[in-house]
């Protein structure tokens, strides 16, 4: 067996939030350690809006991410009406369900066609394709384009939406647009379908044994339930800080959290192992033989499980389009303006924390808990038994660097961090 020494230096990553880096330490052919540390800015979010007006909060923390700003408006907006008792209208929480689903179909399939599917086709760039699979760019634009439409027009816009607001919606839905968004979410549908396909006959299979955490609604459209685990904990929303340890991580600038004491993983994968028979009919018709593998443990169905929300968010937005009819409506108004409490979400990665405390309608307190930070522990104990593995194999050095690199590569796309993951995504310096 070839033992050899190699220290992995990944630094100063592409397109993600901030600066993501990975360690990895190997003595006599054996892991000493991985530290995957998250060198994020400090912006200072928490402190920035102290002493600022709740109405006005929603929007500032939105632009703590371009990717997914809609899911911090959301539930920022959602901790604040729970805290001044604003009581919305039914429509709002429609209109809602479809901000929330007009992100879930760019932001995945974002991620699944110029993120994940790359790795799948052995190319560094959906753009590489060859031209007998040109046909994927315009899928992937297709879909993309569908999600931003419906933003712009429930929302105001795709990034940063407008609309939006604590205690209901600024502008009136325009209906005569209404029938040509519910023709192309179906025109993308069949497009989905075959996405879905694409990632449902992927081999790739990574196990270990973890817990899954996730927000169960009713009608999975990722707002209002109770937090659930594997294990039959069922918990309140407001409750969720409570059965969350923060850890430290002193290599990083960010911190990881465990749920009940141990690791544990957020994000699609999570939900449909937790709640996938309040999918949307339409959607477990089409896809009945793949949701047979769920729950699962394999990472790599996080992109499938992904590819299913896609599908569920453009069916259940047809239905919500074609069953309802809009009014302008006054946004509903706090019963008061002081009080504490909190909220959750499912953001794209996983369940999104609010927690805020509102003093005489300034902020006194605000603090979050991102899905990505709490996949970081999870994700590195993933990071250690792949190398583990590899290294347990005995290859020469320059097959176990290429190994790894790969390797690792595509199982932190599989978690899809909120460091957006590039084609490229390891830039690796081997010493």
């Amino acid at each position: 067996m070839h033992k050899c020494n190699l220290d992995v230096e990944i630094s100063k990553l592409s397109k993600i939030e901030g600066h993501a880096d990975l360690d990895i330490k190997i003595r006599d052919g054996k892991l000493e350690e991985v530290n995957l540390k998250v060198m994020e800015n400090l912006r200072f979010f928490n402190q920035a809006v102290k002493g600022q007006s709740y109405a006005a909060v929603p929007q500032l923390v939105s632009r703590i991410c371009g990717t997914c700003s809609i899911a911090h408006l959301t539930g920022c907006i959602e901790a604040v009406e729970k805290t001044l008792g604003v009581k919305i209208s039914q429509q709002t929480l429609i209109l809602r369900k479809l901000t929330v689903y007009s992100m879930m179909i760019r932001d995945h399939a974002l991620h699944l066609y110029f993120f994940a599917m790359p790795d799948m086709l052995g190319i560094d760039s959906l753009l590489d394709v060859p031209e007998d699979k040109h046909d994927l760019i315009h899928d992937a634009l297709a879909v993309k384009e569908a999600g931003n439409n419906l933003s712009e027009l429930i929302a105001g816009r795709a990034v940063h939406a407008p609309f939006e607001q604590v205690g209901g919606f600024s502008h009136e839905i325009d209906e005569q647009k209404i029938p040509a968004m519910i023709e192309q979410l179906k025109k993308i549908r069949p497009i989905v379908l075959k996405l879905i396909d694409i990632f449902a006959s992927c081999n790739w299979e990574f196990k270990r044994k973890t817990n899954f955490v996730a927000l169960v609604t009713d009608d999975f459209s990722f707002l209002e339930g109770k937090i659930k685990d594997m294990h039959g904990l069922e918990i309140e929303e407001k409750d969720y800080w409570n059965h969350l340890h923060n850890v430290v991580l002193p290599y990083s600038q960010a911190t990881g959290f465990e749920f009940e004491g141990k690791e544990y993983m957020v994000g699609s994968l999570a939900r449909l192992n937790l709640n996938k028979e309040n999918l949307h009919e339409n959607t477990k018709r089409d896809t009945a033989k793949y949701l047979k593998r769920f729950p699962s443990e394999n990472v790599y169905d996080n992109n499938l499980a992904q590819a299913i929300e896609i599908l569920h968010s453009v069916d259940h937005s047809i239905e919500l389009l074609e069953s309802n009819k809009f009014q302008k409506e006054e946004s509903a108004k706090p019963e008061k303006l002081t009080g504490k409490n909190a909220g959750a979400i499912e953001a794209p990665r996983g369940t999104l924390y609010y927690a805020i405390e509102i003093e005489e309608g300034k902020v006194k307190e605000l603090k979050l808990v991102i899905p990505t930070a709490q996949n970081l522990v999870n994700m590195k104990r993933d990071v250690e038994q792949i190398v583990s593995g590899l290294c347990a194999t005995g290859i020469g050095k320059e097959e176990l660097e290429k190994h790894i690199i790969f390797e690792v590569s595509k199982l932190i796309r599989a978690y899809d961090p909120c460091m957006s993951c590039a084609s490229h995504f390891l830039r690796v310096r081997w010493t």
